[in-house]
């Protein structure tokens, strides 16, 4: 098998054990594909292009019965944590901060001597051989590895070279905004009541919304001590979406910053949470306004027709891109992640690992995404 190398000494020290890989992208699903892809004996080199300070992102939902009981490998005491438990930190709720999540499991990649977390690392490219398979850097080096995994998101540059003939997701017709409001901030009456821990789900005329209590910054799920979540369906904004370039044709370029946001719409959210949604999410909602601190995020989704090329392989987002509302995109990321593993585990036929992991998994993210694209075509009134 070949080693891991760009052109300049790999470390001291560093070994070669079953493999070596690449993961491009350190969000959820490329943490936890590093985590899997170390637990089958790879060395791991994650290249993330943003800096160490990551996204404060929103919330998303961990099933525990979906994500199982695989674990890590073994310390001396024989036992470790399933990557759902380092996911979770063992709260058993069933909503978990985006933020907090990332920050469990970039903690226990960091902690691995054989996890390498680059940041600030752009790749703009990737290839393959007999060989090995690399990535390219915006400074234009180059790393080689038996197998080059893709965790970069919607917008993967993996991709392109899984699926050169697809290699964009599309719009799917609306926004989610996002946000997390402290407890602390609605009156006391207005609270969620003690050992509401579920989302609500709203509807009302064209809109949409998820509100789900979160634990607060200690951990705590007491009354006033919580955060509450919210994420607004919203159809009714594609233009401001075009006009800022989030969406270009049919292809989601980017989200809508907080500082971004027109004065004109903030108020607009305003006025409609006021007649359209009931407390807590109301207040919730408005806190957010008032601090300015509301991100969009146009909706895209795609349908995948194969995970892998040669050496090449597809996770998370970059794999199969499913609206929010199915609920399952930490999940799906995390049985890509523990599939992949499970098959490159105890071989050095990288290929037919990788064959074997798209049989595995194809079916099943497409049937997730279609199932989202249903209640995408009927909320967004099929025209994107």
């Amino acid at each position: 098998m070949s080693t891991l190398t760009d052109g300049t000494p790999s470390g001291a020290g560093r070994q070669e054990r079953r493999g070596t890989a690449v993961v491009v992208g350190a969000s959820l699903a490329g943490l936890l594909t590093g985590l899997s892809l170390w637990r089958a004996g790879y060395d791991v080199t994650m290249l993330e292009r943003s800096g160490p300070s990551p996204r404060s992102g929103a919330a998303l939902g961990i099933n525990g019965d979906a994500c199982g009981g695989t674990r890590l490998p073994a310390g001396s005491d024989g036992a470790a944590p399933s990557l759902w438990a380092l996911a979770s930190g063992g709260s058993a709720s069933p909503v978990q901060a985006w933020s907090a999540v990332h920050a469990r499991l970039r903690a226990a990649a960091e902690a691995d001597p054989r996890i390498e977390l680059r940041h600030d690392t752009a790749v703009t490219g990737v290839g393959q051989d007999d060989d090995a398979a690399w990535a390219t850097t915006s400074t234009g080096r180059t790393l080689r590895a038996d197998v080059v995994v893709g965790a970069d998101g919607h917008r993967s540059v993996v991709r392109r070279g899984v699926a050169p003939d697809k290699p964009e997701a599309t719009f799917a017709g609306y926004v989610l905004w996002l946000g997390i409001a402290d407890e602390a901030a609605v009156p006391a009456a207005r609270r969620l009541p003690r050992g509401h821990d579920r989302p609500d789900i709203l509807d009302a005329g064209d809109f949409c919304l998820i509100g789900y209590p979160l634990p607060g910054e200690d951990g705590s799920l007491a009354p006033g001590a919580r955060r509450l979540g919210w994420a607004w369906f919203d159809p009714t904004r594609n233009d401001l979406l075009r006009e800022k370039g989030c969406v270009v044709g049919d292809v989601v370029r980017r989200s809508l910053r907080f500082d971004a946001v027109p004065d004109h719409t903030y108020r607009e959210l305003a006025a409609a949470a006021r007649d359209l949604w009931p407390a807590p999410w109301q207040d919730a909602i408005l806190d957010r306004v008032e601090r300015r601190a509301v991100i969009g995020t146009p909706i895209a989704e795609y349908v995948p027709d194969r995970l892998v090329n040669g050496r090449l392989a597809l996770v998370g987002n970059a794999a199969h891109v499913q609206t929010p509302m199915t609920g399952m995109g930490f999940d799906a990321s995390l049985q890509d992640a523990e599939a992949l593993a499970d098959h490159l585990a105890g071989t050095s036929e990288v290929r037919a690992a990788l064959r074997g992991y798209e049989e595995t998994r194809l079916h099943g993210a497409r049937d997730l995404v279609r199932s989202g694209q249903q209640f995408s075509r009927s909320f967004a009134g099929g025209g994107h």
